[in-house]
């Protein structure tokens, strides 16, 4: 069928690794973060321009997520949340159903946010990258993974539809994670024929240099998760400063993560883990998680074997080297 969704091929939207994020690059970026506007990027969570978004009610909110099954912080038709206190917070912004609470910074293709976006379907995930052809790629894979939702749901009137069980999925990650990496070593382009929790309508991209504006985009404490996945190495010695972990990027990091929210970080460069570990454990802000904590939390085993880069290693028999922080209470902070 000439309107049948499909997904966009990698090999249309290559684009070489490097970029150099000290360039004057032309973004759009907001001036604040009460003044972004989400609607495009989440169409089913903010009403565009003030109107009421698509499938809402007289209020403007919509429905949660039927099949849900692992459990949701919000959704469509929750009540707003609480704004956090500090003085630019989202309860400027009165269009807010919902606030992005995860954010993978360098997200590639997108392998973490299309595997996190079943687990968690009522949280708002949003991949920041640089590289535009990449942006663009995971735009058009997201919108295609929505439409074959859509478009499951529109036949269930007709035929059985079967749903994803993400606990059976996830149960099956953690296991291959402590045993085999090549257990989940088969690409994952997300869910084209069975329905899953959220639709995807809960993850989006965006070009971003997260290492000029990303507090131009969220708020004091307003983030629960971070994401760096096998960032640029930057191996030269005239090049560290332009990695995504120093001292002056933790404070920013530390700004935007609530307190008890968690910075994930893994790579494939002994030396890159190294360098980060030594800025976290001397941020004062951030302390380590214990291995029986990593142990527990979903989001390790997306965090290792979803990505694209992630499965490379693996394919290659390579080393991956995780580590987990923990946002912690400012002791100066009244």
């Amino acid at each position: 069928m000439a309107d049948e969704p499909r997904l966009p091929q990698k090999r249309y939207f290559r684009q070489r690794a490097h970029v150099n994020v000290f360039n004057d690059m032309k973004f759009d970026y907001p001036e604040r973060p009460s003044t972004q506007d989400w609607a495009p990027y989440y169409p089913a969570y903010f009403r565009a321009n003030g109107a009421e978004a698509d499938g809402a009610g007289e209020d403007g909110k919509r429905p949660l997520s039927e099949g849900t099954v692992v459990e949701a912080k919000r959704g469509p038709g929750c009540e707003a949340p609480e704004a956090p206190e500090a003085p630019n917070a989202l309860k400027e912004e009165p269009n807010n159903l919902a606030r992005v609470e995860f954010a993978d910074i360098g997200c590639g293709y997108g392998g973490l946010l299309v595997a996190l976006s079943p687990l968690y379907p009522n949280t708002l995930m949003v991949g920041m990258e640089i590289r535009t052809k990449l942006v663009r790629y995971l735009q058009k894979r997201i919108e295609a993974l929505r439409a074959f939702q859509h478009g499951l749901l529109d036949q269930r009137s007709s035929r059985s539809v079967e749903w994803v069980d993400v606990r059976s999925k996830l149960d099956l990650e953690i296991s291959a994670l402590h045993t085999s990496s090549e257990a989940v070593d088969e690409p994952d382009n997300g869910e084209t024929t069975r329905l899953v929790p959220g639709h995807y309508e809960n993850i989006a991209s965006m070009r971003i240099n997260c290492q000029k504006y990303l507090p131009n985009f969220f708020a004091k404490s307003q983030l629960s998760k971070i994401f760096v996945l096998f960032a640029d190495p930057h191996f030269k010695r005239r090049k560290h400063k332009a990695r995504i972990v120093t001292q002056t990027l933790l404070a920013e990091y530390a700004y935007v993560l609530k307190e008890g929210g968690i910075f994930y970080m893994i790579t494939d460069v002994r030396d890159l883990y190294e360098w980060n570990v030594k800025h976290l454990d001397a941020f004062p802000l951030f302390e380590r998680m214990t291995q029986e904590e990593v142990d527990k939390d979903p989001a390790v085993p997306c965090v290792v074997h979803s990505t694209e880069e992630g499965r490379k290693v693996a394919r290659n028999k390579g080393d991956k080297f995780l580590a987990c922080y923990r946002r912690i209470a400012d002791p100066f902070e009244v």
